[in-house]
């Protein structure tokens, strides 16, 4: 199923597969929109969850606003998403910046988010191993862009600038912040992704019920490149959704 809904008084292009089980929601990248993440996540979870996923408002089919690029916007939007569409609490799928919007999520509303898989996200500015340039369109973008999106085709190089200011300055998610999270997540990332291993272990290592996957020969494109060891990787963590118990705990050994 696939259709507009109101959020917070305006209209967002929604996706909605299965009927039975918890409820899930996919939240794709920055700059991106759903059709681009659901094929690589979908068939590790659509049997067993009820699935959602939704263009965020400035991304794929849904029209832009004033500040809709920002996390603080974004979380609000996801909030609004689960309040009044899913109706329940949910597991949350977030990539890159979708990761970002998850964990803030489980942060602000624990009430609402049963778990979460950050892939390729990061908690400040700085762990982005990239320096952005001048913003810049190129035709394939610009003809996705006015394929599925109700704004004007000028609209794509504003939503481009914008996300590259915000990218320079946000988000800014305290080790003190992240602590707060009690449901289990899955800090999952490429070796080779524009955040750091080191800085993805950091994240894992400030939430209490957290899990670490470095996947080996990966970009911030990983999903695409290892897409079934992912979806692998997705089923074992929904398998087994209480406190890590291994053999040899060292980290873990002070968090139970």
């Amino acid at each position: 199923m696939q259709k507009y809904v109101s959020v917070q008084g305006h209209d967002v292009f929604m996706f909605q597969w299965s009927k039975r089980g918890e409820a899930l929601v996919i939240l794709h990248g920055g700059l991106s929109h759903t059709e681009k993440v659901k094929k690589y996540l979908l068939p590790a979870v659509k049997k067993n969850f009820k699935v959602f996923a939704y263009d965020r408002t400035g991304h794929g089919r849904t029209a832009n606003q004033k500040g809709s690029i920002h996390f603080n916007f974004q979380t609000k939007e996801l909030i609004a998403f689960l309040e009044d569409v899913v109706k329940e609490p949910a597991h949350l799928i977030g990539v890159s910046d979708g990761a970002n919007i998850a964990l803030l999520a489980a942060i602000g509303r624990p009430d609402l988010v049963r778990s979460v898989v950050a892939i390729g996200g990061n908690t400040s500015a700085s762990q982005v191993r990239l320096k952005f340039g001048k913003p810049d369109v190129s035709p394939e973008a610009q003809a996705e862009h006015d394929r599925l999106s109700p704004d004007p085709a000028s609209e794509l190089t504003k939503k481009v600038t914008t996300a590259f200011k915000v990218w320079k300055t946000e988000p800014n998610i305290a080790p003190a912040k992240l602590a707060k999270i009690k449901c289990p997540v899955l800090i999952l990332a490429g070796d080779d992704d524009v955040i750091s291993a080191k800085d993805s272990e950091k994240i894992y290592q400030a939430i209490p019920n957290a899990r670490l996957a470095i996947v080996p020969g990966a970009s911030h494109a990983v999903i695409k490149e290892k897409t079934k060891l992912i979806q692998e990787l997705l089923k074992d963590f929904y398998a087994h959704p209480d406190y890590p118990l291994t053999r040899d705990p060292i980290s873990r050994i002070n968090n139970q």
